[in-house]
């Protein structure tokens, strides 16, 4: 997979795997030999976020530029001055946004430097999500987001998964509703992600030069959910781990 732009945004519902999708990105550029650095964005859920994994991407060379406050049980989302070396440094940018709308909002500091610049803006789609399984909820999210951040979203990722439960069909009918979506709607197709323990079996199903080599998985803080059945946050985080 060659990224045509060295600005990469990764936007999406709640829950569709931006997150993961977004490190295994980074990873594939770094194992290419490139430079890059990922830049949490995500000011709605600092509990499922880019940050959780920063001792692991350092390790591996890249940077990780996130809020003071990430891991904390401070709850401030901060757009930090560090984010700027978006646009000052010779390398390439992921930059991991929260979900929806308002998580796009973050965006939106930056609309005037990415007008100015090139940039993906790529929209991670999970038909096996409720609010993304028709085209017309893929739609409205997409909408939502375009109105937000005053940008338009410029490619579509397949990331149709259902946990541990995903094989080969799975990935594969994912791939068919994303690429359709794609056409109704006017956005390019991008690429599929695919778990590393699927790559042997689909690497001749799917294009490979739209494929990552390498999706983290990150698990989902479940925050949200904890919230509507009244419990405290750890009641999610321990429900999400138990999901895997």
């Amino acid at each position: 997979m060659e990224l045509k732009n060295k600005i990469n945004i990764f936007c999406g519902h709640y829950g569709s795997g931006k997150t993961n999708v977004a490190v295994g990105v980074a990873r594939h550029i770094k194992n290419q030999g490139n430079s890059v650095s990922v830049y949490d964005l995500d000011i709605v859920n600092p509990y499922f976020r880019t940050a959780d994994a920063k001792d692991e991407l350092e390790k591996e060379g890249i940077s990780l530029i996130a809020s003071a406050f990430s891991g904390s049980n401070v709850d401030i989302p901060l757009i930090t001055a560090e984010n700027n070396l978006i646009f000052e440094k010779d390398e390439y940018a992921i930059l991991d946004l929260g979900g929806d709308d308002r998580g796009a909002l973050a965006l939106g500091t930056f609309r005037d430097k990415l007008l100015k610049t090139d940039y993906s803006l790529f929209m991670v789609v999970n038909k096996f999500r409720p609010e993304t399984s028709t085209i017309q909820g893929v739609k409205e999210i997409k909408d939502e987001i375009e109105r937000i951040v005053g940008l338009k979203i410029t490619g579509f990722v397949n990331n149709g998964n259902l946990m541990n439960l995903t094989d080969d069909s799975v990935v594969l009918d994912g791939e068919q509703f994303t690429i359709e979506a794609s056409k109704k709607l006017g956005v390019p197709y991008a690429f599929t992600t695919v778990k590393q323990d699927l790559f042997d079996s689909l690497k001749d199903k799917i294009d490979f030069n739209k494929l990552p080599q390498h999706i983290a998985v990150i698990m989902d803080g479940n925050g949200r959910w904890a919230k509507e059945k009244g419990k405290i946050r750890i009641f999610g985080h321990q429900n999400g781990v138990s999901a895997v």
